[in-house]
């Protein structure tokens, strides 16, 4: 039987899972990483740590399979998509450290783009806005704030990649400076007509093309795995951002397939085909993924915390030891006006307010942790009735989402979701749709599967929640939401 070792760098751990051609996790491993936060706003890794946590995992992941590296017939990649790494190309060691997707540090220089007219144009060629969020400002920000660095990069001293970029390197010994297509399009450099990185947002940006990594496929043979990461000298086959490789381990190929990953944040990615959708109501024009050089796309929103409202309640109020005990206190909570707005590093989709900040409304001397903790599921599913809403009004109708992450194994949470949305939610049996997804990209570049929809024909539903609140509660819960919102936005 074939076995296919899944790479997950995600945002707060790196993840390795082995799983077969159906589609069945067989071991997984996982390492904590550590997020640094030197300002507000600001969030950095170390580069390091990504790479270090990403090869043990792996090494332990196949161990506990009971198999040796050579069992493994290819290996796929998911990444945290805009985070920004610069390394040097002689030692391969960053200048600094990897700034996040969720850093702010470069909303004054996205505000300043804006003001001087640029986003039509920006938007028209990558489908993206400007904002902090993606890659280019930070990448810019390393170069004029590290001594030297500019001068270094012009010089082709420096590489710039995203966590893929920057993870396929290492893994190839140096080898190979790639980037797969969907994380490519999320640099604001990549514009999504052409299919290449455009030279007139390279001058926008100030980011030298000589740093830039070769654009490449989802599924193909893309690295050589040097023999002393594991052991065996594998094959990397498959990559995609993390969103991109949870929608096809949701086995959302076809056009109109929707799903929402609850992780760190939340991303809305539905499958528009081969039509580039513009979207209206400040949603991004995304790739799905790229086959055969044969772009396929997406409209995406992006939430930028769900999971860390959890996590903040956890750890900084300590209003309990683990996530699992969310459930039952969310459903002994007795209130139900209490709104959390999660906005920690802002707010993204359909907002877009980079200066925005979390408010808690509608406390009581009732309130209490129960209470807070409906508050920070339930924020979920109003950020998420947003972007549902921003579909429908750009022509996406959204009537069945599947979804994944770790927040969807609260049955409390996903029935609330399907009430707040008044869409059908879709569970899968596999959960971890992420790392399925690069597995599935890994089975098909390495030729075991001939197309997509052979290798993501195992998909199967384990539980369907269906709307079960009345229109005039659903209706008055979201007006409520939206008044919290306007509390927290600055613009």
């Amino acid at each position: 039987m074939p076995y296919f070792l899944a790479l997950d760098a995600g945002t707060t751990s790196n993840r390795a899972i082995v799983f077969n051609d159906a589609g069945q996790s067989l071991a997984q491993h996982q390492i904590l990483l550590t997020q640094h936060f030197p300002d507000d706003g600001w969030v950095e890794h170390e580069g390091q740590d990504i790479l270090d946590g990403l090869i043990e995992s792996g090494r332990q992941a196949i161990a506990d399979a009971g198999l040796q590296a050579s069992d493994i017939q290819a290996v796929g990649l998911t990444n945290q998509r805009e985070t920004t790494v610069v390394w040097d190309r002689a030692t391969g060691q960053p200048i600094y450290r990897a700034i996040v997707w969720q850093d702010r540090r470069t909303a004054p220089i996205c505000e300043g783009l804006k003001a001087a007219g640029h986003q039509p144009a920006v938007q028209d060629k990558t489908g993206l806005l400007l904002d902090p969020y993606f890659s280019a400002t930070k990448v810019a920000w390393i170069l004029d704030n590290v001594p030297g660095a500019r001068d270094r990069a012009e010089r082709g001293e420096l590489a710039f990649g995203t966590v893929d970029s920057f993870v396929a390197w290492h893994l190839s010994a140096g080898q190979r400076h790639i980037i797969e297509a969907t994380n490519a399009g999320r640099t604001l450099l990549f514009n999504l007509d052409t299919q290449d990185w455009d030279d007139e947002l390279l001058a926008l940006f100030n980011v030298p093309r000589g740093m830039l990594p070769s654009v490449v496929d989802s599924a193909g043979d893309l690295a050589e795995i040097h023999p002393d990461i594991w052991g065996a000298p594998l094959r990397l086959t498959g990559i995609a951002g993390d969103q991109h490789a949870a929608l096809i381990g949701q086995a959302g190929i076809q056009p109109g397939m929707l799903k929402s990953t609850y992780g760190t944040g939340c991303f809305m990615i539905a499958n528009t085909g081969a039509t580039r959708l513009a979207s209206k109501q400040r949603l991004l024009s995304t790739l799905a993924y790229r086959i055969d050089g044969q772009p396929t796309y997406a409209l995406e929103g992006a939430i930028f915390n769900v999971g860390t409202a959890i996590q903040w309640l956890r750890d900084n109020l300590r209003l309990f030891s683990d996530a699992a005990e969310t459930q039952a206190m969310a459903e002994q909570a007795h209130q139900d006006q209490v709104y959390l707005v999660p906005a920690f590093t802002g707010l993204g989709a359909p907002w877009w307010d980079a200066q925005a900040r979390g408010v808690l409304c509608g406390v009581t001397r009732d309130t209490g942790p129960n209470e807070m903790v409906r508050a920070a599921l339930e924020a979920a599913a109003y950020q998420t009735q947003d972007l549902t809403a921003a579909m429908a009004a750009d022509g996406q109708s959204v009537e069945r989402i599947r979804v994944d992450g770790g927040m969807v194994v609260n049955d409390w949470f996903c029935q609330r979701l399907a009430d707040i949305t008044g869409a059908e939610i879709d569970r899968p049996e596999v959960t971890e749709t992420t790392a399925l997804g690069a597995a599935l990209l890994a089975a098909l570049g390495s030729g075991h599967f001939q197309t997509l929809a052979q290798a993501c024909s195992a998909w199967s539903l384990q539980r369907r929640f269906v709307p079960a609140l009345e229109e005039s509660q659903r209706a008055q819960s979201i007006e409520g939401w939206q008044l919290a919102v306007k509390r927290a936005l600055v613009r």
